[in-house]
């Protein structure tokens, strides 16, 4: 495809304009790209607060509607849904390719394959940044899940486990695909742990509100730690998928059936993560199903805070090293209230091991170094079509 004057575009697809773990992931790999000296177009698949920061960092940003794979496709009502929002999502999605004549295409998550199969007709090279691991699916959803990939030339994982997760079930994608572990930035100034947790202990649980991701199991290890004689309150932040309003009321039933209103707070959305991890003591990642990675755990260790996660999948790489950080069994509220108790009474080691903690994950999940390889990524499925467009590509 000819390509226009001045930088080299490259197309960053994704689905939504959230500004959860993929989000801000997505984000960083956009900041990579403009220091590689690329023109950056964003398709959205909604608006949101991703919105701005995008713009901040250089890109130019459209909402496209596109089809977005969701649990709720998966019945013959649901699939015929998704055929519609297809359907409807060519013409615009086409559109923008032929607009923009990208030099590339950067796919953020599986959830959006429309743009693997435009792109490759348009015979544009496409990288996929996969964000999602579903051991517990089954073989033959997680093989058509990841049956588009076959169509980029690069696929790039968070994890191990992630890669790991794909490799299994589309084994022919092993010789293109590569993990790059995130980079996550840290607050601009760390707020130190208490010197002492003494009154209540402050948890703090971050992120989607969904049932995989288990703020109820934080909840319920609130009321443990109550029946223990452990005064303990929990803010919760973080909201729920369109369509899932349900779960947010069960959380609030339950908080209500506990007796937990003066303990528990549904904060909802924040953009901002930082004042709420410095007002907390230990944060809590109980996540009852497989996650690709980690990033709140890793938000965690860069505010300073201990982190009680699940002992599972990608959790287990993004705690892995931290001193302060414990796992336990998912889907075990006694088990949370029993770490955080064992956090409390070990209070003066532990806030140590946190505060160095901060140091190792600023090292181990540098932004700058992760940008640059997403770059160098990107740098090396453009070669062939446009040699020495991105500034520092290898041959």
């Amino acid at each position: 495809m000819p390509q226009r004057s001045g930088p080299a575009t490259v197309l960053v697809a994704h689905p939504g304009g959230e500004l959860y773990g993929s989000d801000r992931v997505l984000a960083e790999s956009v900041a990579g790209l403009r220091e590689a000296g690329l023109d950056v177009v964003v398709a959205l698949a909604g608006p949101g607060p991703l919105v701005a920061r995008l713009e901040a960092l250089g890109a130019r940003v459209t909402v496209c509607r596109t089809p977005v794979l969701r649990k709720q496709y998966l019945s013959l009502v649901g699939l015929l849904r998704l055929a519609r929002s297809t359907a409807a999502g060519l013409r615009p999605s086409w559109a923008l390719l032929r607009a923009t004549r990208p030099v590339a295409v950067l796919v953020n998550t599986v959830t959006v394959p429309l743009w693997i199969v435009l792109a490759r007709l348009l015979r544009v090279p496409v990288v996929c940044h996969v964000h999602e691991a579903e051991r517990s699916a089954r073989p033959l959803l997680r093989r058509l899940l990841a049956l588009p990939l076959l169509g980029a030339r690069r696929v790039v994982t968070n994890s191990r486990f992630s890669e790991g997760v794909l490799l299994d079930a589309v084994p022919s994608l092993a010789s293109r695909t590569q993990v790059v572990p995130n980079g996550v930035e840290g607050p601009s100034a760390c707020v130190p742990p208490r010197a002492s947790p003494d009154g209540e202990v402050r948890l703090l649980y971050l992120g989607r509100l969904s049932p995989r991701k288990g703020p109820d199991v934080a909840v319920a290890a609130v009321a443990a730690l109550r029946d223990r004689g452990v005064p303990a309150r929990l803010d919760v932040v973080g909201a729920v998928f369109p369509g899932y309003e349900w779960f947010e009321q069960e959380l609030r039933d339950q908080v209500r059936a506990l007796g937990l209103t003066d303990r528990v707070a549904l904060h909802g959305f924040r953009p901002d993560v930082w004042p709420w991890l410095a007002g907390c003591d230990v944060l809590l990642v109980p996540s009852r199903t497989d996650e690709p990675f980690g990033n709140t755990a890793v938000e965690g260790a860069l505010a300073a805070r201990p982190v009680v996660a699940s002992r599972t999948s990608g959790l287990l790489e993004a705690t892995s090293g931290l001193r302060a950080a414990r796992t336990v069994a998912p889907d075990d509220p006694d088990a949370v209230a029993d770490a955080v108790v064992a956090i409390r009474d070990a209070w003066a080691h532990v806030r140590d091991d946190a505060l160095a903690d901060r140091a190792y994950a600023a090292d181990r999940y540098s932004p700058t170094a992760y940008r640059r390889r997403v770059a160098d990524v990107v740098a090396g499925v453009v070669s062939d079509v446009a040699p020495g467009v991105v500034r520092g590509s290898r041959p």
